[in-house]
């Protein structure tokens, strides 16, 4: 009680920042530009682990290690999560251990590593402090804040210090929240799908829910607000398959589409906003625009994925277009598809036999409801309560107004 006593004071104790104009906007610094502009003082004389990736960069869109290097902070490791430190690895994949051509640090493969595993790598490293800057995408479903709770997990006599960044979706929660008896490595604590937090709030998150032991340090991001979605920052791919902050917005959304059978982009330059298969034509798309959804509209489409599912088959599907972000409900949007995919073409839609589906949405209910026909504000209505309780339990720890 007296964590949650004192994180909830130190909420309370961040000023409002009003929404104001974009013109308004205060000037945005992330974290890792905090400490760049001070020469990384912070972290001389230290061991240091770095866990980051090609988005831990500054405004000059050098990445962070490079300039920690550059100002005689050296980093003892590296430590590289799903699609590696450098970036070079697809989905589900990882670079292996190596040394850094560029610097000649030691980098260590960390994704998929258990709590056992990452604190032998640590040991192995002989660091004393984790540095943690990993640009997400605000869906559970993302590996990498379960990469920073692992690493979290085993790190509790070590220094951790998260270099906070605006979560280019904004700050609002919604979905469903996982069930822990679907954890895995989608998804190892109960949040919601689309959480609306930065990873520095979920550090805190992290640390008063789940009783983890970190000493945490968190360099906030200064003058973002949780509605701002125009940041200014380069946009750098966290994984190969976000290549722009669109598909970021329809991501907590349309991954769903990765327990199903039908294709989600993969191979196609637009993905998770272009999804598909052989057999689905234009009624898919004058069915979903009829619904009259906020903020998105549905367009025709044909692709010919390059690689994943359908490899070189010609594919009918739609298109996502956001037509007002803010208004915009991913997992409602991604819902809708569900159902009348389903709906239209039994023949060609099917859940994946090994029910990842339940794995992303958290449980077994959105497929079950899914199947049993039911109508779209039931479904979405069914994680309300959820949604709202887990919405009063973060409060403590947001740093954003």
């Amino acid at each position: 009680m007296r964590r949650r006593q004192f994180l909830t004071a130190s909420a309370l104790s961040v000023p409002l920042i009003t929404t104001g104009t974009a013109e308004a906007a205060p000037k945005l610094a992330t974290g890792a530009e905090q400490l760049a502009q001070d020469g990384w003082r912070k972290l001389k004389g230290r061991k240091v682990g770095v866990l980051t990736n090609p988005t831990g960069i500054l405004k000059d869109q050098t990445h962070i290690v490079d300039s920690m290097v550059a100002h005689g902070a050296k980093p003892t490791a590296v430590f590289g999560p799903e699609h590696g430190f450098r970036g070079t690895a697809q989905a589900g994949g990882s670079e292996g251990d190596y040394q850094d051509p560029r610097t000649g640090i030691p980098v260590y493969d960390a994704y998929g590593a258990n709590t056992t595993k990452l604190q032998a790598m640590f040991t192995k490293a002989g660091i004393d402090t984790v540095v943690f800057d990993i640009a997400d995408v605000g869906a559970r479903f993302y590996t990498y804040i379960w990469s920073m709770y692992t690493a979290m997990q085993a790190a509790p006599n070590l220094d951790f210090i998260v270099l906070d960044r605006p979560n280019p979706i904004g700050g609002k929660a919604n979905g469903p929240q996982l069930d822990p008896a679907y954890a895995t490595g989608v998804g190892l604590k109960p949040i919601v799908q689309q959480h609306g937090m930065t990873v520095g709030e979920l550090a805190r998150f992290y640390v008063g829910e789940f009783d983890l032991t970190t000493r945490l340090d968190v360099v906030n991001v200064k003058g973002w607000r949780r509605n701002r979605l125009d940041t200014g920052l380069p946009w750098v791919p966290p994984s190969p398959n976000m290549p722009t902050q669109d598909t970021a917005l329809v991501y907590p959304g349309t991954c769903l589409f990765e327990g199903t059978v039908l294709s989600e982009g993969r191979g196609t330059t637009r993905p998770f906003e272009t999804v598909g298969a052989p057999g689905i034509d234009w009624r898919w798309a004058e069915s979903l625009n009829a619904l009259n959804l906020k903020g998105v509209r549905f367009r025709e489409t044909y692709f010919a994925p390059t690689f994943n599912k359908f490899q070189g088959k010609t594919c009918g599907g739609v298109t996502l277009h956001v037509t007002d972000p803010h208004e915009f409900d991913a997992i409602k949007a991604a819902v809708a598809m569900l159902i009348t995919a389903k709906s239209l073409y039994p023949s060609v839609f099917a859940w994946r036999p090994d029910n990842w589906i339940d794995k992303l949405s958290g449980s077994d209910r959105l497929r079950k409801m899914i199947d049993a026909r039911a109508p779209l504000n039931e479904i979405i209505g069914a994680w309300r309560q959820e949604l709202q309780q887990f919405r009063r339990t973060r409060l403590p720890y947001l740093r954003y107004r």
